[in-house]
């Protein structure tokens, strides 16, 4: 037991976390030089080419330490990204320890803030690292000196280190032994084991990686997952050495996986407690919340015969990923499609890139929005996450939607740009400090739904790539909503309906309407492109008739021959308008999605 150690990797994104990993792998030789290769933890391919982690994983390294001792060094690789924070919170809190990693040109950015705040949240001990220091652009000084003021640690204990060339490692791992605590000895206690992510196999059906935190699970246990109730049969334990190793039992401090013929990932939950079947007195572990999608968005197909191939996808694709919620939907412009639940933006982008390449899906995604609530004049209180779903405006008592406490950390010349854009997006209770010279914490309650579109983008452009954002959900509060209608030719398009703010309402709405001007093609007949509130609209804009000459044979003559012909053609037009069918492409419901610069 005295010689395991637990512990974690975060970071603010793209500081370094993986590599860190890959290093210490490589330094444990744990896998042949012939078969390295550079993020050997992220095993998704839109994990290695967009930089970043998706799911959080685990690796068993053995290592010797300068005194000749053997040690197992637990590493769990959490995701960096503000989407996944649960799933970080759950890794920390298999973990005793956490290695806080600060990139040395960027210093110390908002989730690098966060992060320590959940770490603390679990009593962990906190080794600062600062990584990269082998960039020309590297300043250890600064960012020795952000550790200290931003994040009040000791900028002493600061381990130097650069995860590429390998310089520092030999200090980080005497340091996880050093100042990480062993895990607490409880194995003759009963069994407690901590669920901190899941992974489906076709073969085995859902592997379990849990922390033993008390007692002891070996084949062929009786075991109960406690929210649930479900009761397994263990088949197989082991520990991870990027392969799955085969163990006759975990005990208490282990960190591993067990097999028991779960047949989803939907069947577990993370944060989870794993008891023995016989156990009915045992306390689940603090901690665990169900995840609830906070974004959402209804997918279609392309192509409405390829509704059954989309139906099957999304059961394979649940079989991985059980954050993912979803149902049925139906739209009269796109057909049948599904309804679907995600943790974040990200979470919607990664799902998107997905279910296209891994799927072979063609797939329109809707304008992604949020959960609602509406309080009706009966009383009753209504949850919406889909505009079609909007209550009738007389029977409105009040409406709420979701706010968030945004964080954003940048550089005091940014600072009257970073403003603007948050009060463009109705950010208010403003709140800022100098955490170091030069640079600035900005706090905001902003609406959630204001932030899900670009607003990220917005930040990255106007910051020069300088500005880091994080936020977490605080509560729901009063605005006037309404619900915005597109018509085109008079017809309601029920898939670009959204519910927005009033006072945003008309520049949204008219942003929307000369998107789609740009991308319906002309018709016979002149179009009118509307967005409406109720029965009143509010903008327009008219994509211009194609136009036949009908003049083209009369090259003399009297004028009233003429005008008969251009008569004819005005009742013609005036007809097809009333019977006419307007074609609205794919491409102009995926244009609605990207707005266009403020």
């Amino acid at each position: 037991m005295k010689n395991i150690r637990n512990f974690s990797i975060t970071a603010h994104i793209d500081h370094g976390k993986s590599t860190l990993a890959d290093r210490l792998i490589q330094g444990a030789g744990l896998v042949a030089d012939r078969d390295f290769h550079d993020q050997m933890l992220d095993t998704m391919d839109i994990e290695r080419e967009r930089g970043i982690t998706i799911k959080s994983q685990t690796v068993a390294i053995p290592y010797k330490s300068k005194s000749g001792e053997e040690y197992v060094l637990n590493l769990i690789d959490t995701p960096g990204h503000v989407d996944f924070t649960y799933e970080v919170s759950r890794a920390l809190a298999s973990c005793e320890g956490v290695l806080l990693l600060v990139d040395a040109s960027q210093g110390v950015e908002a989730q690098t803030v966060a992060n320590l705040y959940l770490a603390l949240e679990h009593d962990l001990e906190i080794i600062p690292v600062i990584n990269k220091i082998d960039l020309p652009s590297a300043d250890v000084n600064m960012s020795k000196e952000q550790i200290e003021l931003e994040l009040g640690l000791d900028s002493d204990n600061v381990i130097l280190c650069s995860a590429k060339t390998g310089v520092g490692v030999e200090e980080i791992l005497e340091a996880v032994i050093e100042k990480i605590p062993p895990p607490r000895d409880s194995e003759k206690e009963p069994l407690r084991a901590l669920i901190f992510d899941a992974q489906y196999d076709p073969f085995r059906g859902a592997i379990i990686h849990c922390r033993v935190m008390d007692g002891s699970v070996k084949p062929g246990d009786s075991i109960r997952f406690m929210s649930l109730g479900t009761i397994y049969k263990v088949e197989e334990v082991g520990v991870f050495k990027l392969k799955h190793v085969k163990r006759k039992k975990l005990s208490a401090g282990e960190v591993g996986y067990i097999i028991a013929g779960v047949k989803t990932v939907s069947d577990t939950r993370i944060g989870d407690t794993v008891v023995h079947e016989g156990n009915t007195t045992a306390e689940p572990l603090a901690g665990f919340k169900v995840v609830k999608p906070v974004v959402f968005s209804s997918i279609y197909p392309i192509d409405s015969n390829d509704y059954n191939a989309l139906a099957d996808s999304l059961e394979k694709y649940k079989l991985n990923d059980a954050s993912l919620i979803y149902q049925k939907d139906s739209s009269a412009a796109l057909g049948h499609g599904f309804r679907c639940g995600f943790l974040g933006l990200l979470h919607l982008e990664v799902f998107q890139e997905r279910l296209e390449r891994e799927f072979n899906q063609s797939i329109i995604m809707t304008s992604p929005s949020v959960l609602y609530r509406f309080v009706l004049s009966s009383g009753e209180e209504v949850t919406v996450d889909n505009p079609e779903y909007y209550p009738d405006p007389m029977h409105i008592e009040s409406a709420l939607e979701p706010y968030i406490r945004a964080s954003i950390l940048f550089p005091e010349k940014y600072m009257g740009a970073v403003m603007q854009l948050c009060l463009n997006r109705r950010g208010e209770n403003s709140h800022f400090s100098y955490p170091a010279p030069g640079r600035i914490e900005l706090l905001f309650d902003m609406p959630l739904a204001e932030v899900i579109h670009d607003f990220y983008d917005k930040l990255k452009t106007i910051t020069q790539g300088y500005g880091s954002f994080d936020y977490e959900l605080t509560d729901y509060r009063k605005n006037d909503l309404v619900k915005i209608d597109i018509l085109v030719n008079g017809e309601r398009v029920d898939a670009l309906a959204m519910i927005v703010h009033k006072d945003r309402a008309r520049n949204r709405t008219k942003q929307v309407c000369d998107r789609l001007r740009d991308e319906i093609p002309r018709h016979m007949f002149k179009i009118a492109v509307q967005g409406a509130i109720g029965g009143k609209i509010i903008a327009r804009s008219t994509i211009q008739a194609m136009r036949k000459d009908v003049l083209a044979k009369c090259y003399g003559g009297d004028i009233s021959r003429k005008r008969k012909l251009l008569e004819k053609q005005a009742k013609g037009k005036k007809r097809m308008k009333t019977i006419g069918k307007v074609s609205i492409p794919q491409s102009a419901f995926v244009a609605v999605l990207k707005t266009q610069d403020e």
